[in-house]
């Protein structure tokens, strides 16, 4: 994957593992165009001085969203994602990273490092201990971000699901780039969809020891619409960040589209009208529904009842929530093109 050309390369958004363009070049070949997608550019590129070594720190971003399931730079907008870039703090302390070996973590900050000069180079990536055949990459299973999230969507209320739906429904490409990534792993014939034994392979792919009966009840319950298969819209809803959940915008948008009245709250029509947009109808009990979010036993549910039911049980805020407070804009605008 290379990020530029000697001519000038007109900005285009890329997924993980297609190419903007590519250029052969030897070492000591400087480019100075601004190209790529802005999870994987390198620290240099934004600073229109670069080589070769952008290509490890893209593989090493690769390797960072497959180990984890999200990017190890995220921020709202494109120039946050810059920034971030450009800031190259790495995160290894929230989940899955505990679980994860040292000789992995020591991999990626090798190829993540900011000063392209110290950066591995590709033959010391795979010389490294965690790539090598009979190295120390454990054998033991990774608790994957995607294991970790459809388990938590499998615990979660019809109305939670149904607001998650609504949630990445609205989501840009670039806010779900890892998960799409991880989507196209786990649909290997590429239809669109996944079924149960393409996810019992992809669950397998990331360390996953369950067993069939657990399997089938993560599969039946990120199948929101009962069709025997999980679709694209159904697995970014199922997995999704902690992040994306409980940013007010979001909840907002997710209480509104209850809320078609407009009156500041949800009632059990409107909440059996979503059940139905939704193919979500089948054993459902809107008074149930109502309960596990009226905390006035008012029989409807309005803004802040909505909000608590969402971030309960989430554990607290998601781990880049904290890391989007950044300084107010670069000295020096970053420019794509």
């Amino acid at each position: 994957m290379v990020y530029g050309t000697k001519q000038n390369c007109t900005m285009t958004r890329v997924d993980v593992l297609s190419h903007c363009r590519q250029a052969f070049f030897g070492s000591g070949d400087v480019f100075r165009d601004v190209v790529g997608s802005p999870y994987y550019v390198a620290p240099e590129v934004l600073r229109k001085h670069y080589g070769v070594e952008a290509d490890i720190w893209s593989a090493g971003v690769i390797l960072y969203i497959l180990l984890s399931g999200v990017p190890p730079f995220w921020a709202e907008t494109e120039k946050g994602i810059f920034e971030q870039v450009l800031r190259s703090e790495l995160d290894f302390v929230s989940d899955p990273w505990p679980g994860i070996s040292e000789s992995a973590k020591d991999l990626i900050r090798k190829m993540l490092c900011p000063n392209p000069d110290k950066r591995f180079k590709a033959h010391q990536v795979l010389c490294h201990p965690w790539i090598q055949e009979d190295g120390i990459a454990p054998d033991k299973p990774i608790d994957s971000a995607v294991l970790t999230r459809l388990k938590r969507f499998s615990a979660m209320n019809k109305i939670k699901k149904i607001a998650l739906r609504v949630i990445a429904e609205r989501l840009s490409e670039e806010e779900i780039a890892g998960l799409k990534e991880l989507f196209k792993m786990m649909d290997t014939d590429s239809s669109g969809s996944i079924t149960y034994e393409e996810l019992k392979a992809g669950l397998k792919k990331v360390g996953s020891e369950l067993v069939d009966s657990e399997i089938r009840a993560l599969m039946d319950a990120a199948d929101v619409d009962n069709n025997g298969t999980i679709d694209y819209q159904e697995f970014i809803t199922a997995t999704l960040h902690l992040n994306k959940i409980e940013r007010e915008e979001n909840l907002f948008a997710a209480f509104s589209y209850f809320d078609k009245d407009g009156s500041g709250y949800i009632t059990r029509d409107e909440l059996q009208q979503a059940c139905i947009e939704y193919k979500m109808e089948d054993d459902v009990c809107i008074e149930d529904m109502i309960q596990e979010a009226d905390q006035n036993n008012d029989g409807k549910i309005d803004y802040n009842e909505f909000v608590a039911m969402m971030r309960k049980g989430n554990g607290g805020i998601g781990r880049r929530t904290m890391r989007m407070t950044f300084n107010s804009g670069l000295k020096n605008p970053l420019m794509i093109g």
